[in-house]
């Protein structure tokens, strides 16, 4: 009797073909010796219960690997042993073209030897809630689900020897799907070849002479990352032994110079230059300290305290303390810490209990417990607060943003319904934050400038879609008929095409 994929061969092991045993493969004496990159010996890969489907042609040969090499480990007469449940696929397996990763953690056979050893991504469950090395398509993986998905009839039955790790050990725990990444959604993409010293040559012969030729610093600004922009002030400075920023400055007014010295900072400069204008000027910008602080990462806030203490001379969290006070005070402290939960997994029963204590610190009893609130809000992860949210309107039938309302007032009440809509929806809070900055009389040019050159190169694109949705046209629509001039070419080019 043969297997699939393993033709009878005359001349096999001797004896009666390969008798099964209880822990796999070891040579017996007088046997067959293992040849160079044959087969692992002692303590190797038994063949087991719900074992590997058959592939068309066995394991393909790889450097290294199971290679059919002369002298190595010529099937038996007989083909493979029967072992329980064998190589056919056992009910509930899994053949799939182009075979499976193996268990192990590698990918079907590489350098290295057998593909049970741990691939280079450093086994399954490498990446977060996804499978195989992180980045990247991932090899030998043809026929299979889309990276990221779950994996179909895959039974997470334990080893039955201890050389095989068991199905199923690193498949992440919590219920939800893990998100999958959606690529680039920014609006600006690199300039292909862009090079600094030619660039600000561009600008230098834009501001010489008489008169301004502002389209050539919109047709270079406009079309430069952020990475690409902010070493022109270097390279400026080198070839012409001059300020770039001042110089602009000296040649340009308006909102339409505000805008263009701001896409020549580094993102954490010009957060730590909003926020500073922000706790500065006559009367606080609660709203600018809240968007800033709510929708950006751990590490963009740790830079952005660097920055602002190098700049100003004191302490992001000794400006705000100074300059706002009780709970709307203790938000911002929270906030400005940088010290959120940044795990991507969410336990659905963790989330029933947060959404409990908001229940019971705020609807369900006489006045108001803000502190809970505070240590819920800033402290946990963003995708478990987006459960969290969901299970309080299961509970209360009742959006948690309406609940804050009716519980707080003031700036606090403000301050927690933006970091709650940030959190829920982070392009349709921004979508809100753009609207509100153009509608009625009078623009908030300091407002749409900072979401527009912030968030050109991270989720403009979703921004634009939830613009679109919410408000029945599109975002370049609206900036083209609010803004006028050079100001507006440029807020166009960062936003990108209409919709």
């Amino acid at each position: 009797m043969s297997y699939p994929g393993y033709p009878p061969q005359s001349g096999g092991y001797p004896g009666s073909g390969y008798p099964p045993q209880q822990g796999g493969y070891p040579p017996q004496a007088g046997g067959f010796p293992p040849a160079a990159g044959g087969y692992p010996p002692a303590g190797g890969y038994p063949p087991q219960g719900g074992g590997y489907p058959p592939q068309a042609g066995g394991y393909p040969p790889a450097a290294g690997g199971y290679p059919p090499a002369a002298g190595g480990y010529p099937p038996a007469a007989g083909g493979y042993p029967p072992a329980a449940g064998g190589y056919p696929p056992a009910a509930g397996g899994y053949p799939q073209a182009g075979g499976y990763p193996a268990p192990g953690g590698g990918f079907p056979p590489q350098a290295g030897g057998y593909p049970g050893q741990p691939g280079p991504g450093g086994g399954w469950g490498a990446a977060p809630g996804g499978y195989g090395p992180p980045g990247g398509a991932q090899p030998g993986y043809p026929g299979g689900p889309a990276p990221g998905q779950p994996m179909p009839n895959y039974p997470g039955a334990p080893a039955t020897g201890p050389s095989m790790p068991g199905y199923g050990g690193g498949v992440p725990s919590n219920p939800q799907a893990p998100q999958v990444p959606r690529g680039y959604r920014g609006s600006i993409k690199d300039f292909p070849g862009a090079d600094p010293l030619k660039d600000v040559e561009v600008l230098r012969k834009a501001m010489k002479g008489f008169g301004t030729d502002e389209n050539a610093i919109i047709e270079l600004l406009g079309n430069r990352t952020i990475k690409q922009r902010v070493p022109l002030v270097a390279a400026y400075k080198t070839t012409y032994g001059k300020d770039l920023v001042k110089d602009l400055k000296s040649e340009l007014t308006g909102d339409f110079e505000d805008l263009v010295i701001a896409m020549l900072k580094t993102p954490s400069q010009f957060d730590a230059s909003e926020l500073r204008a922000a706790i500065k000027g006559a009367g606080t910008d609660e709203a600018c300290l809240i968007e800033i602080l709510s929708s950006r990462s751990n590490a963009e806030i740790l830079e952005i305290n660097r920055v602002y203490k190098s700049e100003y001379g004191k302490t992001l969290e000794d400006a705000i303390s100074s300059d706002t006070s009780g709970h709307f005070r203790r938000l911002l402290v929270s906030l400005c810490q940088g010290n959120r939960d940044e795990r991507e997994a969410v336990d659905i029963s963790l989330a029933k209990q947060d959404a409990q204590k908001l229940h019971a610190a705020g609807e369900n009893k006489v006045g108001t417990d803000e502190s809970q609130f505070n240590a819920i809000l800033c402290a946990r992860s963003k995708p478990h607060l987006r459960a969290v949210f969901h299970e309080y309107q299961q509970m209360t039938g009742r959006e948690i943003e309406k609940s804050i309302c009716r519980e707080m007032s003031g700036n606090l009440e403000s301050g927690m319904v933006a970091v709650v809509k940030c959190i829920k929806n982070t392009p349709a809070y921004f979508a809100e934050r753009l609207q509100k900055s153009m509608k009625g009389a009078g623009t908030k040019d300091r407002t749409l400038i900072r979401i527009m050159v912030s968030r050109s190169e991270v989720d403009m694109l979703d921004i634009r879609q939830e613009y679109l949705k919410a408000y029945g046209k599109s975002l370049y629509t609206t900036i083209s008929g609010d803004t006028s001039g050079d100001y507006k070419k440029l807020l166009l080019k960062l936003c990108g095409g209409n919709d």
